[in-house]
């Protein structure tokens, strides 16, 4: 029970009974099916493959008992005892966990196309149209011409830098609402809100009212947690119906509904709204993700058909992965400059200095912002939003350094794991942006000691769209405000919370001192 104590602090207070009871009727089951089992369940050709090393297994469940709230934290700890490279049993399901750059490479460029599939577990097909998108889809034909639409269409450098304006709009906005707020602000609610509204406006065309946005910002965030979230039938398929007993199943669904309700009334508005208004390609700048996705599919511009389903899909990637990584990464960038008052009061300096006294932060200015940029990597490398950074599945049996991957092994890498090694990182335990200050690794993932994005097929296509984000946001809070941790919090929370991001377990809360540029 101290097992299950542990993992249930990873979700949302309303959701620990149903998962409970998932809990509690996997494990009466389980206690039947040991005996039928005989404990071992080992396959014939373990006889004749080389599988790398593995902690102890328990009969039935494997290695599950030793996943904790936070994986990585626990793949970690394994990891340390048992190697780079480990295998585990969870369920029925084989894994192997990496967590070194070499593996890493191995997986995400030398053997890039055998690991080109991703995990469909039950919450990933339910909240995305079946793995249908381009974040979960099998890899194929289909997947690739959604990919190529996102990486030209709608998330090249280009087209990113076409938003500047809603990005330094939506900006100039949080500014005032802090400015307009209590002595203490709930950062991580206005950060999550601005990042919500950016992306709203990039891929939508528009924004909602103050409640609307309040409500699509907790929907995103609750897609990327419940992605992730423990289903009985991800790890024991045969026992699948335990999450429908349990009403885990039925919790997704509505979750799904309330989303795809509003795509199907967002794509009939702008299908409507392009049929009253002449198409003029001069002005595909300026179109909205979900014009441009018509577009192109009205025209017959798409090697395949796309479906109203197909088009969601995108949508929906677009929408929960542009807004929950960008206020994921400033919450933690924000934690520890506070934490770290004399890093903050740097940044600030190199911010104000380049902005001088003009009335907004300017985009263009951000590129001379050097420190700001290490600050932004040393966040992403001490809190990667996604620290398990796009989980594979082997598509067909695989030899990495002498080890055998079986076909259909999921294969995690440990991003945080590598990015807090002392033995590629100076004090890794240490927030310290300096470090990027003579270290050239980018974000593009060619140097696997550093890849909070993913690389390869696989890796993340709106990097520069977050990154570009993140930039904006937090030059502006630099420049505008000095930051205090509130007289009444004696320290800052640091809890995690586990899903497709890691998110903060608590809000932050800081106090906001307008700068004074007369000083």
């Amino acid at each position: 029970m101290a097992v299950l104590s542990s993992y249930l602090k990873q979700f949302p207070s309303d959701q620990n009974i149903t998962l409970l009871s998932s809990l509690f009727c996997f494990f009466i089951i389980a206690l039947f099916l040991i005996k039928l089992r005989h404990g071992r369940r080992t396959t014939k050709s373990s006889n004749f493959i080389n599988l790398p090393p593995s902690p102890p297994k328990l009969p039935f469940i494997g290695n599950l008992h030793q996943l904790g709230s936070l994986p990585h934290h626990s793949f970690r700890s394994l990891s340390q005892k048992y190697g780079p490279i480990m295998f585990l049993q969870l369920g029925q399901s084989p894994t192997v966990v990496l967590s070194s750059p070499e593996f890493a490479s191995e997986v995400m460029k030398t053997h890039d196309l055998a690991f080109a599939d991703r995990p469909q577990g039950t919450a990933p097909k339910i909240l995305l149209y079946g793995c249908t998108d381009v974040g979960f889809a099998p890899y194929g034909e289909m997947w690739r011409e959604k990919k190529k639409v996102c990486v030209n269409e709608l998330l090249s450098l280009k087209r990113v830098q076409s938003f500047k304006e809603i990005r330094e709009e939506e900006a100039g906005e949080l500014v005032k609402k802090i400015r307009d707020e209590a002595e203490c602000v709930n950062l991580s609610e206005l950060l999550i809100t601005t990042s919500n509204d950016i992306v709203c406006k990039c891929v939508f065309g528009g924004k909602f009212n103050t409640e609307g946005n309040r409500r699509m910002g907790e929907l995103a965030r609750k897609v990327m947690i419940n992605i992730q979230a423990f289903c009985v039938g991800d790890y024991f398929p045969s026992l699948g119906w335990v999450d429908v007993v349990c009403g885990r199943v039925s919790k997704l669904k509505a979750l799904f509904g309330e989303l795809d309700e509003f795509f199907d009334q967002i794509i009939e508005e702008h299908r409507m709204g392009l049929k009253k208004k002449k198409k003029d390609d001069d002005d595909a700048d300026r179109k909205s993700f979900v014009d441009i996705l018509l577009h192109l599919q009205e025209n017959g511009m798409l090697d395949y058909e796309f479906t109203q389903d197909d088009l969601k899909s995108i949508i929906m990637d677009m929408f929960i992965g542009g807004s929950d990584t960008t206020s994921t990464t400033l919450e933690w960038a924000m934690t520890e400059l506070a934490k770290h008052p004399a890093k903050m009061k740097k940044a600030q300096e190199e911010v104000r200095r380049i902005v001088g006294s003009k009335s907004k932060v300017d985009e263009n200015d951000i590129s001379e912002m050097k420190y700001l940029k290490c600050i932004i990597k040393e966040t992403l490398r001490f809190h990667p939003p996604t620290p398990l950074v796009a989980p594979r599945v082997a598509r067909s049996t695989v030899q990495l350094s002498g080890y055998t991957i079986p076909a259909k092994t999921t294969v995690y890498i440990n991003a945080w794991a590598i990015q807090m090694d002392p033995a590629i990182w100076e004090k890794p335990e240490e927030f310290w942006p300096e470090r990027f200050e003579e270290n050239d690794v980018d974000f593009k993932g060619l140097d696997f000691r550093f890849t909070p994005f993913g690389s390869g097929r696989r890796g993340c296509p709106g990097m520069i769209f977050g990154v570009y984000s993140v930039e904006c946001m937090l030059a502006n809070l630099l420049y505008w405000f000095d930051w205090k941790i509130p007289t009444s919090v004696q320290e800052i929370e640091m809890g995690e919370i586990f899903g497709l991001t890691v998110s903060r377990k608590v809000p932050l809360r800081l106090q906001p001192i307008p700068y004074s540029f007369g000083s």
